[in-house]
């Protein structure tokens, strides 16, 4: 898939590094998420080498993410992936994107992207996506995708629960 109108969508490389530390480092893009920013870039290496393996491995997954109008800039990371759910696995939707490309509705567009190709190409019967109760702004995305209210998950001990939402194909 190369992208929507907005944004270019790519399998990331290891040369996103810098881009992606300072997305997940930055502990405005963290707000939401009990494990707090990315301490380090071995961290954060390590971090980009499992979605660079989820590409070898199944063909797709989270995308790097890179506005057209600014095409040598990553503005983020994104899209669908395989991930365990409490012991099953699940094609998740989820993405991060730096604090200077919030407000401009990418987050929408690349999740309705992400459904288009889960749906169309990979022929896949549902996507799931977890958020933090308190991350409002990401619950309104997942609501406009048309994603519902799926239940919730203890998959960070000691704190809330989070919120599962799905989309099922249409087309199945």
């Amino acid at each position: 898939m190369d992208g929507t109108d907005r944004l270019i969508l790519r399998a990331p490389i290891s040369a996103d590094l810098a881009a992606f530390f300072a997305i997940f480092g930055d502990p405005r893009t963290n707000a939401h998420n009990p494990a707090g920013p990315c301490a380090d870039i071995a961290v954060a290496s390590n971090m980009l080498a499992v979605r660079v393996a989820h590409w070898r491995r199944y063909g797709f997954g989270q995308w790097t993410i890179v506005a057209r109008e600014r095409p040598g800039t990553v503005i983020g990371f994104g899209g669908v992936a395989w991930r365990d759910y409490a012991g099953v696995e699940r094609l998740n939707l989820g993405y991060r994107f730096a604090a200077d490309a919030w407000g401009r509705g990418y987050a929408t567009e690349l999740g309705h992207a992400a459904l288009r190709y889960t749906f169309d190409e990979l022929r896949l019967p549902d996507v799931y996506a977890m958020v933090r109760p308190s991350n409002l702004a990401s619950i309104r995305v997942l609501e406009k995708l048309g994603m519902r209210r799926a239940g919730d998950l203890d998959d960070v001990p000691g704190h809330a629960r989070s919120l599962v939402f799905v989309a099922t194909n249409p087309g199945m």
